[in-house]
């Protein structure tokens, strides 16, 4: 995917994948964590990055600061691709982009001070003398509200929204262009999620970071997000701005997201109808031929068994990955009701109308 800037960071066709060791017959299993992702971000924006817990959503976004080793695929960050530096060379570019980990309090360390944690990446990467650093350590303290009253506590003495705002002080430290925020708001109370939400959007404003918003929350990438990717079983299956997803979202999965989110309205809530997906999310040990989402589909067909969807655009910047749309018929439930008793929407051949790939079912497990 693309955006009209040029992008601060390009991810190719990025793969992780995990042995899984040996079965009950000895067969090596292979578990693709993420499989085949591409997406562009431009710099100074965020994007949202939503899905199911174990969609895949943390392991990409570890292995875009190489946190995580992709197996294939390429992470270019201003054009130089990540995945070909040395251990070394990509200990340099770590000072450009850092993380936010979901866990506020497993991510400090309990036994250093919150000066201590600050302090830490200021000095590996030698960016202040020794009479600068304290000065620096409590700039970066207020910039997240937090008083240097606070400078000799330790992680155990505050609480998640807290320790939340340190974590984010220490990633800002190294001054970053591009920092992943891996589920920052999922462990802390609902009042507090604004509270870091709204610091995340100032320090970005302030600063012109960009982001890699992860999140299970539909509601809290709306709002923070410039455009939002769903992910399913280590794909991106729809991508388009945040309140696009959100308010006319294409994939039946996106629109199964979006149906758990509870409405404020209790009146809205009671009348609205939920879509309840069958099924758990396949084991991506042996994951579905086809459409990965096509076992849980209430639209699918005979041939999503056998057709892998491509990503395209639908709409203007408004791409999906399924092949009862197209940008002539965007509408599922429209398409649905059309082809009412159809078995398949293709001509038998190599691909789809949207440039899908068939599996032959006779070579499909």
């Amino acid at each position: 995917m693309t955006t009209d800037q040029e992008p601060l960071i390009s991810i190719r066709g990025l793969t992780v994948s995990y042995s899984s060791g040996r079965g009950l017959i000895g067969k090596r299993h292979t578990v693709k964590a993420v499989d085949g992702v591409s997406l562009d971000i431009a710099e100074g924006e965020t994007l949202g990055l939503v899905g199911e817990s174990g969609c895949g959503k943390s392991t990409l976004g570890r292995a875009v600061l190489r946190l995580t080793e992709p197996t294939g695929g390429e992470v270019l960050f201003r054009g130089r691709n990540l995945a070909e530096l040395s251990n070394s060379a990509m200990r340099a570019e770590r000072k450009g982009l850092q993380m936010i980990f979901q866990d506020p309090y497993g991510s400090l360390n309990p036994r250093m001070t919150v000066r201590q944690i600050i302090e830490e990446p200021i000095r590996a990467f030698r960016l202040a003398g020794c009479s600068d650093i304290g000065a620096r350590v409590r700039e970066l303290l207020e910039t997240v509200g937090l008083a240097s009253g606070h400078l000799d506590r330790y992680p155990s003495e505050f609480s998640g929204g807290q320790r939340q705002r340190i974590g984010i002080a220490r990633a800002l430290a190294v001054e970053p262009e591009f920092i992943v925020a891996d589920e920052p708001i999922s462990a802390l109370d609902v009042s507090i999620q604004a509270q870091i939400i709204n610091l995340l959007k100032r320090l970005q404003a302030e600063k012109g970071l960009t982001y890699l918003f992860i999140s299970h929350d539909l509601r809290a990438v709306r709002h923070v997000a410039d455009r939002a990717a769903v992910m399913y079983l280590g794909r991106i299956v729809e991508i388009a701005s945040g309140r696009e997803v959100y308010s006319d979202p294409l994939m039946p999965y996106t629109k199964a997201l979006i149906s758990a989110v509870p409405l404020p309205d209790p009146n809205a809530e009671a009348r609205r109808q939920r879509i309840v997906l069958k099924g758990d999310l396949p084991s991506p040990i042996d994951p579905p031929t086809g459409c990965p989402f096509h076992t849980r589909c209430p639209y699918a067909i005979n041939d999503c068994r056998y057709v892998v969807p491509q990503l395209v655009e639908i709409k203007p910047k408004h791409h999906a990955a399924c092949i009862r749309i197209n940008p002539e018929n965007p509408d599922i439930d429209t398409n649905a009701k059309a082809e009412s008793g159809a078995t398949s929407i293709f001509e038998h051949g190599s691909s789809g109308s949207n440039g899908s790939i068939r599996i032959d079912p006779s070579k499909s497990a």
